[in-house]
Formats: structure tokens, C-alpha cells, sequence
């Protein structure tokens, strides 16, 4: 296996990875949370958004951050690999990677910096309505925007091959 397919293989990998995460959330996290109190659902969201700073995620978080925008490097010879590629590193940038910066981590800031315990039940319901909307239209994006990802990195991936 060349360095290049190697590369291309993991890019399609993280990109799964990250992608099924968000998918995973969509179709079993948030539905559960959802069905809970204020109480609870603000702090099982607290303690999500607290455990899942940590290694693995970051690897693959960051790592298709890194190793998309190398595969569309090493493809730059192969024109639709290269914007299969380009595309779905543009794509995670802005509709993953952004929208998470921009709109999931402030909001999960925002919920990490209260004291729950001192809220009273219409503090905890302004919090929540606060909170759940947002963050679940910035969940939505970046779902269907890894679902792109993994779709355009897959292609790339298949196509290589006939090249």
C-alpha cells in the first residue's frame, strides 16, 4: 500500500468515525435526553460534553481535520478523486469542524459553567430552551454534513482504485 492510499484510507476511516458519532447522537443520545426532565437532560448533556473531551475523539476529530486536506494533496494528479476529495474537505471544515466551534462548544460552555444545582425549575426550563434548540439544529448539520463527508471520501476512495 502506498503512502497515498494509506492516507486515503484513513481519511475515510476518521471521516466514518466522526460521522457515525454524529449519527449515533441523532438517532439515540439526543432522542433519549429529550424525553427526560430540565434536570436531567441538562445535566446528562453536561456530563456528555464533558466526557467526550478526550483522546480517541480528539484523534478522529481533529485527525480528518488534518488528513482530509492531505488526501486532497496526494490526489491533486487524479481530477475526480482531487474534488471528491476537496469537496469533502471543505465540507468538514465548514459543516463540521465550524459549525462544532462556532455553535455546538459555545453552547456546551454555557451549559458547563452552570451550577445546576442553584437553578429553580423555571432557571432550569429558560436553560434548556436556551440550550436544545440550537445545539440540536447544529447537531443536525453536522450530521448530515459528515454523511456528505463519508459519501464523497468513499467515492474518492473507489474511484482511486480505477485510475
Amino acid at each position: 500500500m502506498t503512502l497515498k492510499n494509506l492516507i486515503l484510507l484513513l481519511s475515510t476511516v476518521s471521516t466514518a468515525l466522526i460521522g457515525g458519532l454524529f449519527y449515533a447522537y441523532s438517532c439515540s443520545v439526543i432522542p433519549g435526553l429529550t424525553r427526560l426532565s430540565d434536570i436531567s437532560f441538562l445535566q446528562g448533556m453536561q456530563s456528555i460534553n464533558r466526557a467526550i473531551l478526550n483522546p480517541l475523539f480528539f484523534a478522529s476529530f481533529m485527525g480528518t481535520l488534518i488528513l482530509l486536506p492531505i488526501s486532497v494533496w496526494f490526489f491533486k494528479d487524479q481530477s475526480t478523486v482531487f474534488y471528491l476529495l476537496l469537496a469533502a474537505a471543505l465540507l468538514y471544515f465548514g459543516g463540521v469542524f465550524l459549525v462544532t466551534v462556532i455553535g455546538n462548544v459555545p453552547l456546551n460552555d454555557l451549559l458547563d459553567g452552570t451550577d445546576l444545582t442553584k437553578l429553580s425549575a423555571e432557571e432550569l426550563t429558560a436553560l434548556r430552551n436556551k440550550f436544545e434548540p440550537s445545539w440540536s439544529l447544529f447537531q443536525r448539520i453536522r450530521t448530515i454534513a459528515s454523511f456528505i463527508c463519508i459519501v464523497l471520501t468513499a467515492c474518492a476512495a473507489i474511484l482511486s482504485r480505477n485510475a
